[in-house]
């Protein structure tokens, strides 16, 4: 492997284990969660942090399929802006809704997060079907966790 493949990788998957800690230590499993009601369809506890895993892996796939396969510089350094600001908003929606407790401003949050992974998908499959392929487990997984999320403030609204 050339220096020069080895920094895609390394840079994704740094910043996908950076984003998974972060979102890991604002994520709080409290009394105020657990006293939440859910929907009954919502998966057993255990499964979010296995599919979260599943999913920062294959974002950091994605990732580096779009960086190698980029035309230019330039769209390599947007599509790079691009994940950041994503991650940034993965982050914001565990913070509203878990350190502020307020499901009602994470879920408009949410569809910023959403908006921000069909356009990841966009603009990575114009040069990369697989990159484009590899998010779309994302855009299910926070298309689930939006519509788990609505059914949260139904159940246990208002909030503030």
């Amino acid at each position: 492997m050339s220096r020069a493949s080895f920094l895609p990788i390394a840079v994704a998957g740094v910043l996908a284990l950076i984003t998974a800690l972060v979102g890991g230590t604002i994520t709080v499993l409290d009394e105020w969660y657990y006293s939440l009601a859910q929907p009954d369809w919502a998966p057993p506890g255990y499964l979010f942090g296995v599919i979260w895993t599943v999913i920062f892996a294959l974002i950091a796939i994605a990732g580096v399929f779009a960086w190698e396969k980029a035309p230019t510089r330039r769209d390599a350094e947007v599509m790079l802006g691009m994940f950041a600001f994503n991650g940034f908003l993965n982050l914001t929606w565990s913070f509203l809704f878990f350190r502020m407790q307020r499901p009602d401003w994470a879920f408009y949050e949410l569809i910023a997060l959403w908006l921000s992974i069909a356009v990841l998908i966009l603009f990575c499959g114009r040069f990369s079907r697989v990159s484009a392929l590899l998010l779309m487990p994302y855009l299910i997984w926070v298309s689930i966790a939006g519509a788990l999320n609505y059914q949260v403030v139904q159940l246990n609204g208002p909030f503030g």
